[in-house]
């Protein structure tokens, strides 16, 4: 019997010195999987790290929220103008982000939601198995099977851990959250654009010109602070799944919040429960950028013509592009641009303008018209234009990358957003999307001079001296080789919707991620390690847990599917065996009982206490369930739009979808840099794997036309 080792441990005074660390092994993996976080750094916390932290020494915000910081935590010092800089606030690292004070109609956002259960250890074992059956080969599962029954052995180190995980969710809020924030996403190092920022393309417009632009950009802001002003009232409907409340908290840390870079770990302000809140947003337009206030001085929010004169005032401000565009380090891997911050907040001016753009509500990108070889202007092209920009030499300069919410105009019509997902996933900014644009649908502009006041947008200036121009086009040279290696395929599937799949009683999701292993089957030749993005906002203060799609059964799929052998009768039969497997794990994992975060936690509980790494972690198995070739979200709306995302590992794809009544939205992105991977050739083989099984299904029910209207 193996005896539980235990490191040995640090004095009381040099504990205190030091503090632990995830990094992340891979060096181009997005960090939303727990299975990638491996390695163990010991960092010694003196005053210089402090600082860098920090960015400088400044008096801490009232009401502010900072994640990732110190245990005290200050926010840069800025002019002593600034009157909302009073009152000290004490900030916790890793502790969670809360939104206003709960009332009867936002409860969800408060303790009357369950808490994340920490699931059995035993289950998430065997379930762990279960997962890498259809992955490994016998012998590495028979291996892997050994480490488990060590893990789980009475009295054995999973047991301590265990133990100690369960007290952390009865002490905690939220056991998972704050591990998962500091882990998953501000320690990444790996830039923001593409590989960690999502966008999402919304329907284009019709308008070609400027005035189109600004008038669209108008109303769009309109209907924005329309869903920001039902937040404020408390008069935000909740959300459900099946009939039970969702927490509603990540809605309250979207606005007047952003990513700070450091050189070793990023932080998050929100400055949204300040005495006074920010009243403006930041507009950026020919890489200039513009404080532009979207409140009356009585709080009343500005008109859509309002707003549009203001954005004219701003347009004709900035008609020639700025040289040195600033906002593409926003772009750079995020140690880069942590040090290259600390460089430019050494002027005062520059120290200024930044908060500015740090406090705005939210960001409006007004993007001159795309380079394209014909007047066609593609959903990809636009999906490319939404998530980067188009490089140095298009509207990368035009963005900041580390605002929460940025929303991207374009003079040809493009409209989409970006958004920077540490503080909430696409659920909820896909909310604010749809409210934004039905807003756009349902009011008529009416251009009239206001007859109040309305202060001049100021425009926002930075020293830009000969170190910073370095940095600038050393952001310039990488962003630019990012861009290139993209590939990005977006389409909209119209044969049918998932009104189809319900008919058959199929579930929806389960039946098109069926068809996204099936086009990866064929067009490589194996099974691939599939997983999907879950809502835990079921839980106080959910986040996200994975769907393991791959299983035995969707194996058993993708093998029969075109085996000339097998009768039609049997492939439907598997076909629904596989879509019940994944809704089973479904449910798993809306109800905090799969096996990703849990094994994340026990991890580092590990590292927490001291003990030793458990061997399972650093297995052959385990290094192949992280390998993400397939990493795919089901981000619904009501508009016709699309989110799309970089893949997770070189060789692999993301795939993004939005299911409508009778279509199915796409995206499809890899990497140019991998010989094997071909986002266009992904997308037709999704497109023609959802034609197949139409046709295998329809073979059999002999739909009538009146069926096959319904989808």
């Amino acid at each position: 019997m193996r005896a539980l080792k235990k490191n040995k441990r640090l004095t009381k005074g040099a504990w205190k010195a030091k503090r632990l660390r995830i990094l992340l092994l891979p060096v181009v993996i997005i960090s939303h999987h727990p299975f990638l976080l491996l390695g163990l750094l010991t960092n010694r916390r003196d005053e210089k790290m402090l600082s860098l932290l920090r960015i400088t020494a400044a008096r801490p915000l009232n009401g502010l929220r900072i994640y990732g910081q110190p245990t005290v935590a200050y926010l840069p010092s800025s002019s002593s103008n600034h009157r909302d800089h009073e009152a000290p606030s004490r900030c916790f690292s890793g502790g969670p982000l809360l939104g206003p004070d709960p009332s009867p109609s936002t409860s969800t956002d408060g303790s009357s939601l369950p808490r994340l259960p920490v699931p059995p250890l035993k289950q998430t074992l065997e379930r762990y198995l279960r997962v890498l059956e259809p992955l490994v080969t016998p012998e590495e599962l028979e291996y892997t099977r050994k480490l488990v029954a060590e893990l789980a052995r009475p009295g054995g180190l999973g047991e301590v851990l265990q133990s100690r995980l369960e007290r952390k969710g009865r002490k905690t809020e939220n056991w998972l959250l704050d591990w998962w924030v500091n882990t998953a996403y501000l320690e990444c190092r790996t830039p923001l654009a593409v590989y960690s920022s999502p966008g999402v393309v919304m329907p284009r417009q019709n308008f070609r010109d400027t005035q189109g632009q600004l008038k669209f950009a108008a109303k769009l802001i309109s209907g924005v602070l329309d869903f920001k002003q039902m937040l404020d009232t408390n008069n935000l409907p909740h959300g459900h799944f099946h009939g039970k409340p969702l927490c509603m908290n990540q809605y309250y840390q979207i606005f007047s919040s952003c990513r700070i870079p450091g050189p070793r770990r990023d932080t998050i302000v929100n400055y949204s429960r300040q005495n006074n809140p920010p009243t403006h947003i930041t507009v950026a337009h020919n890489y200039t950028f513009f404080k532009l206030d979207v409140y009356h001085p009585n709080g009343e929010i500005l008109t859509p013509g309002e707003i549009y004169q203001q954005l004219e005032k701003i347009w004709n401000s900035s008609i020639k592009t700025t040289k040195e565009p600033i906002g593409i380090l926003t772009a750079e891997q995020r140690h880069r641009w942590g040090l290259g911050l600390n460089i430019l907040l050494k002027d005062k001016l520059n120290k200024e303008s930044s908060r500015v753009i740090q406090k705005s509500i939210f960001a409006v990108c007004l993007d001159g018209p795309m380079r394209c070889e014909s007047n066609e202007l593609s959903m990809s092209q636009m999906a490319a234009q939404i998530l980067h920009g188009g490089g140095s030499k298009a509207n990368t300069g035009n963005r900041w990358f580390d605002k929460t919410l940025q929303f991207i105009i374009g003079e040809d019509g493009t409209c989409g957003l970006v958004y920077e997902r540490a503080l909430a996933e696409g659920v909820p900014i896909m909310r604010i999307a749809d409210h934004a644009m039905d807003y756009c649908n349902k009011k008529e502009f009416v251009k009239c001079m206001s007859k109040k006041h309305l202060p001049i947008p100021t425009k926002l200036y930075f020293n830009i001296n000969e170190e910073v121009k370095r940095m600038i086009e050393s952001a310039k040279f990488h962003h630019d080789i990012q861009v290139g290696d993209l590939d990005i395929q977006c389409f909209v599937y119209k044969k049918f919707g998932n009104a189809f799949p319900k008919f058959h009683r199929l579930s929806p999701d389960g039946f098109i991620q069926m068809a996204i292993q099936l086009a990866y089957f064929r067009l490589h030749r194996e099974l691939s390690v599939a997983t999907e993005s879950a809502t835990t906002r079921m839980f106080h203060l959910g986040r996200t847990e994975e769907i393991r799609c791959t299983s035995m059964e969707s194996l058993r799929f993708v093998e029969t599917f075109d085996d000339a052998n097998v009768s039609n009768e049997e492939k439907m039969q598997t076909m629904k065996v596989a879509v019940e497997a994944h809704k089973e794990y479904t449910q798993w994992a809306v109800n905090g009982q799969a096996i990703d975060r849990h094994l994340l936690g026990l991890k580092l509980q590990a590292i927490e206490d001291q003990y030793n790494i458990p061997e399972l972690f650093m297995d052959t198995s385990y290094a192949i369930a992280s390998h993400l070739k397939l990493s795919t979200s089901q981000v619904p709306g009501s508009m016709d739009a699309v989110m799309c995302y970089g893949p997770v590992v070189p060789d692999g794809y993301g795939v993004c979808y939005n299911p409508q009544h009778d279509r199915l939205n796409f995206s499809v992105t890899a990497l140019n840099s991998c010989s094997q991977t071909h986002a266009d050739l992904m997308a037709a083989e999704i497109e023609k794997a959802l034609t197949d099984m139409h046709e295998l299904l329809s073979s059999r029910s002999g739909d009538s036309p009146w069926e096959q209207a319904q989808w």
